[in-house]
C-alpha cells in the first residue's frame, strides 16, 4: 500500500538554519468523521534529529499494519511527541476549526520540549486562528505557525504526526465500537461509509456522534463549519525519547 516518495526533513531542516530551534510537525485526523474525536498529532524535531523511519509516510498511504509497526520508531525518533483530542460533544459546542484547536492545545501542553515553530498541513492555520476555547487548557501558543498544502507527504514530521494521531484516533474507535456495535465504527472509523449512513437512518445517533452535523442525509457527506490520560469525553498521550 505504501507509495510515492518519501517524505524527509528538508523543510524542517530549512526553517531550523532561518533561526527555529525546535519545530514541531503537526496533523490532524477524523475532521471530516460523523462521530468520535477529531485528533491532533504534534512529533517534535531539531538540529540533532536523524533521518526518519523507514517506510514513513502520510497515514493515508499505509496499511492499518504498517501504521502500528511505525508508531514506536516514531516516538523513539522524535525528539518527544503528543496527541490531543476532542470530543463529539466538543465539537459540536464550539465547531469543527476551535475542537481543532483545542485538540492540538491538548497536545502542545503535554510536550517535554515546547517548540517555537508548528510546521501545519493545509492552507489555514486552525492552531492559533479560531477563538481559543474555554476549555483550553494553556495560553501559550507557539512564536511561528508555517503552513504547508501536502505537507503530510513530503515533511516528515508531519507525516509522523499524521501516523501516530491516526493511530491513536482508530484505537479509540474500535473501542467506542464495542459499546455501539451498530455503527461499523470498528471498519469506517466514524465515517460516512454505507453501513454507518444505514444505521444512522434506522436507529439513529449515540452520544458519540456529531449532532450539530447533517448525520442523515443518506446521499451527500456532513457537513460543519469552519503514557496516555482519559479527561471526560479527552485524552492526551504523549512521550519523549
Amino acid at each position: 500500500m505504501t507509495s510515492g516518495r518519501a517524505p524527509n526533513l528538508k523543510l524542517e531542516r530549512d526553517l531550523l538554519a532561518a533561526g527555529s530551534v525546535v519545530v514541531a510537525g503537526c496533523d490532524e485526523v477524523g475532521r471530516g468523521s460523523l462521530g468520535g474525536p477529531v485528533s491532533v498529532g504534534l512529533v517534535v524535531v531539531d538540529a540533532t534529529t536523524r533521518r526518519p523511519p523507514a517506510g514513513l509516510r502520510d497515514s493515508k498511504l499505509l496499511a492499518p499494519a504498517v501504521r502500528e509497526s511505525l508508531v514506536p520508531r516514531i516516538e523513539s525518533w522524535s525528539c518527544c511527541w503528543a496527541i490531543g483530542h476532542a470530543s463529539a460533544a466538543e465539537i459540536d459546542e464550539i465547531g469543527i476549526l476551535r475542537a481543532l484547536r483545542l485538540a492540538g492545545e491538548r497536545a502542545l501542553v503535554h510536550l517535554r520540549v515546547r517548540p517555537d515553530l508548528v510546521l501545519l498541513d493545509g492552507n489555514y492555520d486552525w492552531f492559533t486562528r479560531p477563538e481559543r476555547s474555554a476549555s483550553s487548557p494553556t495560553e501559550i501558543e507557539p512564536e511561528q505557525v508555517t503552513l504547508k498544502v501536502k505537507a503530510d507527504l513530503t515533511c516528515a514530521s508531519v507525516a509522523a504526526a499524521s501516523v501516530i494521531a491516526k493511530v491513536a484516533r482508530d484505537r479509540r474507535m474500535i473501542e467506542l465500537a464495542g459499546l455501539y456495535p451498530w455503527y461499523g465504527w470498528q471498519a469506517n472509523k466514524g465515517y460516512a461509509a454505507p453501513e454507518h449512513r444505514a444505521a444512522l437512518l434506522e436507529i439513529g445517533p449515540c452520544e458519540e456522534h456529531r449532532k450539530s452535523w447533517h448525520l442523515i442525509l443518506a446521499d451527500e457527506p456532513a457537513m460543519a463549519e469552519g503514557g496516555r490520560c482519559d479527561t471526560g469525553g479527552t485524552s492526551v498521550r504523549s512521550g519523549a525519547r
